[in-house]
């Protein structure tokens, strides 16, 4: 009989332990979505688990596209575009807010003459319209357009300001800044365009406009092709707490910090 009770009591103990565990909230924070934001994100998201001990923070770069797809059908806690969200997803109850502005730099091979092009030189250069280098100040030879894949963040902000909306007679379309940038390292006749904040010496961002891309100048408004990094999330559709502390951190003055020197401004 006292043998029959004690297992009874382990029996129920263990039952208890089980729900006590099962009840417990995994304390994590899922974001899906652009590319572009892989710098100012992983710092965000490193900087929220110093502060919040057990916090797990994952961030899946698929672009843009499919970040909101994610937030929309519940796979992610906050989807990460670069670009605003269109009036049809915001119909789809979707909920867009500016984390920070971003410049699109147009780059070229580091050799490359060429240091300055207006907005509509480069609309025609993308278009085809214009077709040698010699034709804008560069030396003799074929331009060869890189861009990026068609759900691409950075390819809609850049196809947005340049008025090239499925216009752009690109050589290339490729799946990331730094796909991009080898490319246009690796070919004298090259030009594309990336994130300000991917930019490395290995190639040469140009002048708009004849402004350079920079933060001072993406903030003043004076550089022209900039885009917006922003969070999505669903309207109606509560964040756990722990998803609700990182929006919260991450749209914080307190984060402005960080934000600045992963190379794009803070809106706070």
């Amino acid at each position: 009989m006292k043998k029959m009770i004690a297992i009874m009591l382990s029996i129920l103990m263990l039952m208890a332990c089980l729900t006590a565990c099962g009840s417990k909230e995994e304390k994590s924070v899922s974001t899906d979505g652009s590319t572009s934001m892989s710098k100012v994100i992983n710092a965000l998201g490193e900087a929220f688990m110093e502060n919040n001990s057990g916090v797990n923070f994952t961030y899946n770069a698929t672009g843009s596209g499919t970040g909101i797809t994610a937030v929309k059908d519940g796979t992610c806690d906050i989807g990460l575009s670069s670009r605003y969200l269109k009036d049809s997803e915001k119909a789809e109850g979707l909920k867009e807010t500016i984390l920070a502005i971003d410049g699109i730099a147009i780059i070229v091979h580091s050799e490359n003459p060429v240091a300055d092009l207006t907005l509509e030189q480069i609309s025609a250069i993308f278009k085809g319209e214009i077709k040698n280098w010699s034709e804008v100040g560069g030396s003799d030879g074929e331009i060869v357009l890189i861009g990026r894949e068609e759900s691409s963040g950075t390819r809609d902000g850049f196809e947005s300001i340049t008025d090239t909306e499925d216009a752009c007679a690109y050589r290339q379309e490729l799946t990331s800044n730094g796909a991009v940038l080898t490319a246009v390292a690796e070919n004298p006749n090259a030009i594309g365009y990336v994130s300000l904040s991917s930019v490395k010496d290995t190639v040469k961002a140009i002048c708009v406009n004849g402004v350079a891309p920079s933060e001072a100048t993406i903030k003043d408004g004076s550089y022209a092709v900039q885009r917006p990094f922003v969070l999505v999330t669903k309207e109606g559709v509560e964040l756990s707490e722990t998803a609700q502390a990182f929006f919260d951190f991450a749209t914080s003055s307190a984060a402005s910090e960080i934000i600045s020197a992963a190379g794009v401004v803070p809106v706070n």
